[in-house]
């Protein structure tokens, strides 16, 4: 049974950082592509964020492009996301997935970016 765990959401300044974390179980996280989705009350589920299951892809939203890293360790079946110069606009709940047959989420930490 799939699971993804996230951590490390709260409340930063802006300008401020932080780091998400995802812990995976049950599948073989070394096959499957990762990523990172944001959604806000009354709007669209946001894709932020997704990296290759060798580590080597990453793409990311524009908005979010030279802010945020995500990355990857094979050995413990994490995936992160470094958000560094958050703004009031990335304040969100956000939420790793995968796919395998369907898509799967993790309950989502809230990061509130605000003054």
């Amino acid at each position: 049974q799939v699971h993804l765990v996230e951590s490390g959401g709260g409340l930063v300044q802006p300008g401020g950082s932080l780091r998400l974390s995802c812990a995976a179980s049950g599948f073989t996280f070394v096959a499957h592509p990762m990523s990172w989705y944001r959604q806000v009350p009354g709007k669209e589920r946001e894709w932020v964020a997704s990296i290759s299951n060798d580590g080597d892809t990453k793409n990311y939203l524009d908005s979010v492009k030279g802010r945020f890293a995500i990355s990857r360790d094979n050995t413990k079946n994490m995936v992160y996301l470094q958000m560094d110069s958050l703004e009031p606009e990335d304040t969100a709940v956000y939420r790793c997935s995968m796919f395998r047959g369907r898509q799967y989420w993790g309950q989502g930490p809230q990061v509130t970016v605000s003054s």
